[in-house]
């Protein structure tokens, strides 16, 4: 836990086609921590658009950033673009080199994975993505909210805000976590048990893997090329 007098700079990294939950969800949450900066972070000023054409627009530039006590990562369609964007990828590294904690949601971790951070550490992600943990490095764990060390990885969409009160936790205490929670009135009761691969109906869970089949074969080929070039066996 961080002392409450210590401020704490907390930024969210913002790209075209993300899935806005995993940003805004985590939002939700972690805008509420006591002394602390949210800012959103993208490589330039311009507004983006999610993977459902919600517009968002950055506060600062990647460059502008300070030292990063949190650093957010969210996933989506638009992730893949960024695989191999040097620019952004060194970013990350850079900043979560000097943060108290890393926190990827969905495809974020797939993100943090070409940024070489998941090599080694137990970490989850959607479950379409999650049979490619292993070609970053990582022990993959089928769980909502994984933590390992300073990395919280959360697996789909709705799970980064179950994974962002698990960070306010370990950044302000239980009792703060708490009152954000109860803030919100986060107390979902879900009308139907299909939130995972494990619980949905065959033949809905079938639809789904045929929806995402074309980006999901896309994400491994582009994990493979990434394992390559980080070095770790296919």
């Amino acid at each position: 836990m961080v002392a409450e007098g210590d401020h704490l700079e907390i930024g969210s990294l913002l790209f075209e086609g993300l899935d806005q939950i995993d940003l805004t969800g985590p939002f939700e949450v972690l805008s509420r921590l006591p002394n602390s900066t949210l800012r959103l972070y993208g490589k330039t000023l311009a507004p983006v658009r999610d993977v459902q054409g919600l517009r968002l627009t950055p506060d600062a530039t990647l460059a502008e950033a300070p030292q990063l006590d949190l650093l957010h990562i969210a996933g989506g369609f638009g992730q893949e673009a960024l695989m191999d964007d040097a620019e952004t990828l060194g970013w990350i590294a850079r900043q979560a080199a000097g943060a108290r904690c890393i926190f990827s949601v969905c495809t974020g971790a797939l993100l943090c994975g070409a940024a070489g951070l998941l090599q080694g550490r137990r970490a989850t992600t959607h479950w379409s993505a999650h049979h490619l943990l292993p070609l970053f490095g990582a022990v993959p764990v089928d769980a909502r909210v994984v933590v390992d060390g300073k990395l919280v990885c959360a697996a789909g969409v709705t799970a980064g805000i179950d994974g962002a009160l698990r960070v306010a936790a370990e950044l302000r205490g239980d009792d703060a976590a708490r009152a954000i929670q109860l803030f919100m009135q986060y107390a979902p009761e879900p009308p139907f048990d299909s939130g995972s691969p494990a619980t949905a109906p065959p033949h809905v869970l079938e639809a789904a893997r045929r929806a995402v089949g074309a980006i999901t074969r896309q994400r491994e080929a582009t994990a493979r090329r990434v394992a390559q070039r980080l070095g770790i066996p296919a």
